[in-house]
């Protein structure tokens, strides 16, 4: 099979819209058709880059956007689309591939915004993108149906898995009355969602057919492994921690207190139990969390621009 070199900007990641030819002999086999199988065979094709190669690559494209260099960054790094499209599989009731294709816009957007001068890597960079594109994607048409449309909703969306692992892993039952109280939403929305998000998920265990010996993640090269990326993690991580200490050093004693208890802990202390300590309403804990919320991500879209600044979530 071969592949066409871009002319233009206008190319898409999509192995049988960039040159490949159809199988069509497939489709008519005995064999089912498996459209997500046939798009990971396809995207194996592509080369991997060196991490030097992708340096050198997208220096290049900073300095002068040449589709053909984003092009060969794009392709190599589509299986990070998929494997990162799989970890929001839960959420999208759908085709897997809708994920995909809105994750290989997000990858060539991140192409389009990198600045191999911040000393970042693109990996990193690029995840960021991808999850952007998916997330929007998810939400998007989550609004069709109504679902994710109103704050409460949105809430749920990312933080119901969470606490439910967190209650139990304190050993409680997460029964939909506690993960109301939890969140701060009703008890109705808590059963709507978990019903929702437990309707379809793809195994990554799951055989790429009926017979077949492989899985869907064997057909994923491991791009984790990389000693330098988990140099690089670590960095950023430290970098981060760094920021965030610095930023509480301009914070008021009960000011830490709350964004110790409330924002930093694994198992935050409740709004009443802060309210009591400090002999305040729950209401006006929870003000100061928010404002504190508001504080730390502008101080660290300020300090970390290439960074995300939604590290920090509402506490429930």
């Amino acid at each position: 099979m071969k592949r066409k070199r871009p002319e233009d900007d206008s190319w898409n990641p999509y192995p049988e819209e960039n040159g490949f030819e159809s199988d069509s002999e497939v489709r008519e086999g005995v064999v089912p058709y498996d459209p997500l199988q046939r798009y990971l065979q396809e995207i194996n094709r592509y080369p991997l880059l060196t991490p030097e190669e992708e340096k050198d690559l997208l220096l290049r494209y900073y300095r002068n956007p040449d589709p053909a260099i984003a092009y060969k960054v794009v392709t190599s790094n589509l299986r990070l689309v998929v494997k990162i499209a799989m970890e929001f599989q839960r959420y999208w009731m759908q085709n897997l591939l809708d994920l995909i294709q809105e994750g290989n816009i997000g990858l060539m957007q991140a192409v389009k915004k990198f600045d191999p001068f911040r000393g970042i890597k693109f990996s990193y960079y690029a995840s960021f993108w991808i999850k952007a594109y998916i997330l929007k994607f998810i939400m998007d048409n989550w609004k069709l149906v109504k679902i994710g449309t109103t704050q409460a909703q949105r809430k749920l969306f990312y933080n119901l898995k969470k606490e439910k692992n967190r209650l139990l892993a304190q050993g409680i039952e997460p029964v939909p009355k506690l993960l109301s109280e939890r969140l701060s939403v009703s008890e109705k929305d808590v059963i709507e969602m978990d019903q929702r998000l437990g309707e379809w998920e793809l195994s990554l265990d799951a055989p790429v057919a009926e017979d077949a010996s492989v899985d869907h993640m064997s057909l994923l090269p491991d791009q984790e492994a990389s000693p330098e990326k988990a140099l690089s993690r670590l960095e950023l991580k430290r970098l981060f921690a760094g920021k965030v200490e610095e930023f509480r050093k301009g914070l008021t004693p009960r000011e830490n207190i709350i964004f110790e208890k409330r924002i930093l802990a694994e198992e935050p202390m409740t709004l009443q139990e802060l309210g009591e300590q400090f002999r305040v309403s729950r209401e006006r804990i929870r003000q100061l969390e928010e404002k504190l919320l508001k504080k730390a991500r502008a101080y660290l879209e300020k300090e970390l621009p290439d960074l995300r600044s939604d590290y920090f979530e509402e506490t429930p």
